[in-house]
């Protein structure tokens, strides 16, 4: 089973298992290698505790690149640690979401943060 899953609402979302597969996506390598990365990326929601690279590692490679340096990051976690908000806004994210630890309310955040990111704001 491909861990990669595509969640069908009026925008499409990628929804990726960990860190390394986060960037191997967004910059289409590993197993993205030869993606078309025709569509440009509206948000990057990005939990801070990924597995094999963490959250912020994602966050600092989205921003040294070029073509992902704009790309709005929503940083979300379940930590009430004030330097993990801290070094989300010093790595350059443009939002920190304290995530529910209720699905359903987890599932409402997203679809919120979805409308703002996608509808709401004005990207660059």
């Amino acid at each position: 089973m491909r861990a990669l899953r595509k969640v069908n609402l009026a925008n499409q979302v990628e929804v990726v298992r960990d860190g390394q597969q986060a960037l191997d996506y967004l910059f289409g390598e590993g197993e993205f290698a030869g993606r078309t990365n025709d569509a440009a990326t509206a948000v990057v929601l990005l939990d801070i505790n990924l597995p094999r690279v963490g959250g912020l590692d994602v966050l600092t490679r989205i921003r040294a690149h070029e073509r992902t340096r704009l790309v709005p990051v929503v940083m979300l976690t379940s930590s009430d640690e004030e330097r993990d908000r801290l070094r989300s806004y010093q790595g350059g994210c443009n939002s920190f979401v304290r995530k529910p630890l209720d699905f359903n309310e987890f599932a409402q955040t997203v679809a919120r943060l979805g409308i703002y990111w996608v509808v709401t704001n004005e990207p660059v």
